[in-house]
């Protein structure tokens, strides 16, 4: 496809014209939060977007709403205007969005939680009134609905689905929207009496416009902070509410028999969630059986590194509510926290069972069935929010019944307490695994594993800094031969030579520490940075309900930024980042010194502009791991730019392009991505995401292996890889009405790999030249100089929400993999060919679920 793009004049000029507004002003320094007041509803308004209720007909209305972007703290390009009404056990809302041109309104019809490219409504509650937490419940004119719970004073979290109405209506003045709000959905303290934090946010999407009431300003940090206040809620329910969902499955899986053959196997099971609010402010959450067969597949990877791959989670009981849970690790920019690691990774519940390479077989089931599982969570009127999360896994056997995974109980036990009004804070967490192991798995797992951490933060000036710091511990028991592998892993890798660490292969436990303090400026005027220290002991170990690629690690790192949020000249909005680190291991070793440099446009016409490069090896550093627990090597500078720009995504046809280069090793590694995607909107109700992604990479320093000789040498060898990676993401959505849709998500993927030039360390892996730090090896003869991998993944669901709460779901997962080397050398096309040659693996589901409430 050959799209043709035509000037940025001319894509200006092709835009919609905003109406003119009063120039910005400068945004005031914080004051007490605006107020509205609710208006007690002798009858409950009937919730079809009209304001022909009684109580609507009393209730005062606001409408000093102010624009944030694309200017901060300007007039509006049209009128809002909003009440809110309560009665005992529902919070209401009318919201009138006038409009003179409402035929020019941009609707989308998408499934839930899928913001498409339509105008938009939100309302914003801390129910709290910590201004840390809370909830968000938006709309767009068609009767979308998203939601989302709010942690840590801005991340949201998508995956929380409250029980809520809303209507919506178009009319010759522009749109409305009245919600119906459950108070059994939010949370609050006992009390007479109640102001909740209150917002209301609005979006005219030709306009790329977003207003606000109060004003929301993106150059102070926070977003619950910024809140008004709703008072007047007096004698609401403090009644205990009781939700029930039970449902059942039938699933039609495939199985592997004896001669080589395929069945099948139709399986019926039976579950269900249960929330029980024991006060309004404590909630217990629990699953009994619980089955995800709805959620979509991981996404197909080649990894070469030494570090495990991070799959993010996808199951709804483990991803509602995780940013109380959450306790980071290697966090380095606290605005853009992304390296995933931490002392609870929710995904190690269910896992795949971690034995059955030794004792499983084809016929192994490739997770853990979940027998049970809980969590209460709460939060007191003195602002100490809490957490007890407990799992229990069932065990799992392979070949023989033989343990590939053992019973395992899961706990995390969450504590934060607010101060300052939620300008400062401290919080602890402490996670256990305890295993019950039988002779076979005793030498490869950890009996227990616990990790402990605390942590302190404390805005001042006006909110704009911060200062903040953790502590961490973890201690892992088991055997000998356990505790050996540890040591040895990748995480670790106590037996490299040259360095202050030693195997002890005797040991039954491993414990180690972790520190880190930041220091920044998030807010005010267009100036941030962060500092940051950290430290990790080599005997830091999490990953039994954590996830850390690496310990043994000294880092300071440093960040800094100029950020304007105003629309002026060309853009909307601009950043500029440097960044630069430096790391070394616990025993002094150098292992990285670079800078990057970054910046990001967001032009009038709605496209977006990215670009930066990291220039790393800035002095001679080594790396620890390259070897995989042989001695350090000596790493050359390398370059690595990228960019990426990506187009207006309200038009019916968008898309965009990124593309990251690598250059490396004196000339002798380079490579290259790219990323371009489309996205059609082929009817209001019918979407199209396409993604191919391609890469290829020439690496000269890839490891290859390690081998010992008769003679008891090991010698530690890298070759040239040439490498190729082609995947393709496509994503259909098909809307019928918002709670009826259907979404098809498919993944081909191909990665292949040739080595050749295999070479070894040589006595001097440090040398300034590079061709000094290797010499020629011979490997085996049955060593593996190629490889190719290939796999299709589909997921196709019909999801309808027949009444709140209550959803059925038919789902079809399709699969086919294969990771033979056959046809070295042909085209990626014939690669994906190829694939519908393999035998296909379906799953066929049908899942039903009915909420109970009380």
């Amino acid at each position: 496809m050959l799209l043709q793009v035509a000037s940025l004049g001319a894509a200006l000029m092709a835009m919609p014209q905003q109406p003119a507004a009063a120039a910005a002003r400068p945004v005031p320094p914080r004051t007490a939060p605006l107020a509205a007041v609710a208006t007690r509803a002798r009858q409950a308004p009937k919730v079809d977007g009209r304001n022909d209720d009684g109580v609507w007909q009393g209730a005062p209305k606001i409408s000093d709403f102010r624009q944030f972007q694309p200017r901060v703290d300007a007039d509006p390009s049209f009128k809002t205007e909003f009440q809110v009404a309560y009665d005992e056990r529902n919070l209401y809302a009318f919201v009138r969005m006038y409009d003179p041109h409402p035929d020019s309104i941009m609707h989308a019809l998408s499934r839930r939680d899928v913001r498409g490219p339509s105008d938009q409504i939100k309302l914003i509650i801390d129910s709290y009134a910590d201004k840390r937490t809370g909830f968000e419940f938006a709309v767009n004119p068609d009767g979308v609905k998203r939601d989302f719970a709010i942690s840590n004073d801005g991340n949201e979290d998508d995956s929380w689905n409250g029980i809520w109405d809303v209507a919506t209506a178009v009319d010759s003045l522009g749109w409305t929207a009245e919600f119906r709000i459950p108070l059994s959905q939010l949370r609050y303290s006992r009390a007479a009496s109640h102001s909740f934090g209150f917002g209301i946010w609005r979006d005219i999407e030709r306009y790329a416009e977003r207003d606000s009431w109060p004003l929301w300003s993106p150059t102070r940090n926070g977003l619950v902070s910024q809140l008004g206040q709703l008072t007047g809620l007096t004698g609401i329910t403090t009644a205990r509410r009781l939700e029930l969902t039970p449902y059942a499955v039938t699933k039609n899986v495939q199985r592997t028999l004896a001669n080589g053959r395929f069945g099948r196997d139709q399986q019926l099971s039976a579950g269900g969630d249960l929330k029980f609010g024991i006060t309004p402010n404590i909630t217990l959450d629990g699953t009994i059986n619980p089955d995800f067969g709805q959620v979509e597949s991981d996404p197909a990877v080649l990894n070469l590194t030494a570090f495990e791959t991070f799959l993010a989670e996808r199951r709804p009981f483990f991803l509602e509510g995780t940013g109380l849970y959450q306790f980071e690790l290697n966090c380095y920019i606290v605005v853009d926290c992304s390296t995933n690691e931490g002392l609870f990774y929710s995904r190690r519940i269910g896992r795949a069972p971690s034995l059955s390479g030794l004792y499983g077989d084809a016929s192994t089931p490739t997770s853990t069935p979940i027998a049970a599982a809980s969590k209460v969570t709460g939060r007191t009127h003195h602002g100490l929010s809490f957490g007890l999360l407990d799992a229990f896994t069932e065990k799992v056997e392979g070949v023989d019944s033989k343990t590939v995974e053992p019973r395992t109980n899961y706990a995390v036990l969450r504590a934060q307490q607010d101060l300052r009004g939620g300008e400062a804070g401290v919080s602890v967490i402490v996670t256990g695994v305890n295993r019950a192991l039988d002779e076979l798995s005793t030498p490869y797992l950890h009996r227990s594993a616990y990790t402990t951490g605390a942590t302190f933060r404390n805005r001042f000036h006006n909110g704009e800094y911060e200062l903040a710091g953790q502590l961490a511990a973890s201690r892992v028991a088991g055997s000998p031969e356990a505790i050996d592998s540890t040591q040895q892993s990748a995480v670790h890798y106590y037996q490299q030579p040259g360095d202050k660490l030693q195997v002890d292969p005797t040991r039954t436990s491993l414990t180690g520490h972790a520190e880190q303090l930041k220091f920044g400026k998030y807010g005010g005027g267009i100036t941030r940075f962060e500092t940051s220290l950290l430290r990790q002991s080599a005997g830091f170990e999490v990953n039994d309900l954590g996830f850390l690629r690496r310990a043994d690690v000294l880092d300071w790192s440093t960040w800094a930024a100029l950020s304007w949020r105003d629309a002026r000249w060309i853009y909307r909005w601009a950043q500029v980042n440097g960044n630069h680190w430096e790391r070394w291991n616990t025993s002094g070793t150098r292992l990285e010194n670079a800078v990057n440099f970054n910046g990001h446009l967001g032009l009038n016409n709605n496209w977006d502009v990215h670009l930066g490069s990291t220039f790393a090896g800035l002095t001679p550093s080594y790396c620890d791991r390259c070897t995989r627990g042989g001695p350090v090597l000596r790493q050359s500078r390398g370059i690595y730019p990228w960019g990426g720009v990506n187009t207006d995504s309200r038009r019916i046809v968008s898309g965009g392009m990124w593309v990251n280069l690598n250059y490396g090793d004196e000339g002798k590694s380079h490579g290259y991505s790219l990323g371009p995607y489309i996205k059609v909107r082929l009817s209001q109700r019918f979407q199209a995401n396409i993604g191919p992604n391609i890469s290829k990479d020439h690496d000269n320093t890839q490891w290859f292996g390690n081998f010992t000789d008769n003679a008891g040498v090991t010698h530690y060898t890298f070759a040239h890889l040439d490498q190729r990676v082609t995947s393709m993401s496509m994503r259909l959505n098909y809307t019928m009405t918002p709670d009826l849709t259907f979404e098809f998500y498919g993944q081909p993927f191909v990665a292949t790999g040739t080595y050749r030039d295999v070479r070894e360390v040589s006595a001097n892996p440090g040398a300034t030249s590079y061709d000094d730090r290797f010499r020629p090896y011979a490997p085996p003869a049955d060593a593996t100089l190629a490889f190719k991998s290939k796999s299709l993944r589909t997921n196709s669901v019909v999801r309808w929400e027949y009444r709140p709460g209550s959803t059925l779901f038919l789902v079809w997962t399709h699969g086919r993999f294969d990771d033979s080397n056959d046809k070295p050398g042909q085209s990626w096309m014939k690669d994906y060919k190829d694939l519908f040659k393999l035998h296909p693996e379906n799953t066929f589901l049908i899942k039903a679920a009915y909420w109970l409430n009380r």
